[in-house]
């Protein structure tokens, strides 16, 4: 299921497009470690989604460091070095603008783990215990 917009509308399928093209070029490019920033040496970042305006010229990365140590740092120097991954996404997709990046921590992880524990509370087992 798309996850809606600011604007409360539903992605279109040129945004979905653009952003699954911009995940994959931005995850190639941290991997591959062209930035000489301290924060982001061996640091492996996963990049979940990437959100695009509907006219293709910003997106919204969202990141979490692999081990979810350092958050505020290497978002810090994520947003620091985002020049460079624009230039990097404009020769590495085909598409007519390099958008204008920004990065977000993706807080779905944690809500996860917040929901996995409230299931796997007591109280909710014993509410789920059909005896």
């Amino acid at each position: 299921m798309a996850r809606l917009s600011r604007s409360g509308k539903a992605p279109s399928q040129r945004q979905l497009k653009a952003g699954e093209v911009i995940r994959h070029a931005l995850a190639q490019a941290l991997l591959s470690g062209d930035t000489h920033d301290p924060d982001l040496f061996d640091v492996s970042i996963t990049v979940s989604e990437v959100r695009v305006s509907p006219d293709l010229r910003h997106a919204v990365a969202f990141v979490m460091p692999l081990t979810g140590e350092r958050k505020q740092a290497v978002l810090a120097a994520l947003k620091r070095t985002r020049g460079l991954y624009r230039s990097v996404l404009a020769k590495a997709t085909s598409l007519k603008f390099a958008p204008d990046i920004d990065f977000e921590l993706d807080e779905a992880f944690d809500r996860s783990l917040a929901v996995d524990s409230l299931l796997r509370s007591e109280k909710v087992a014993r509410d789920l215990d059909p005896s």
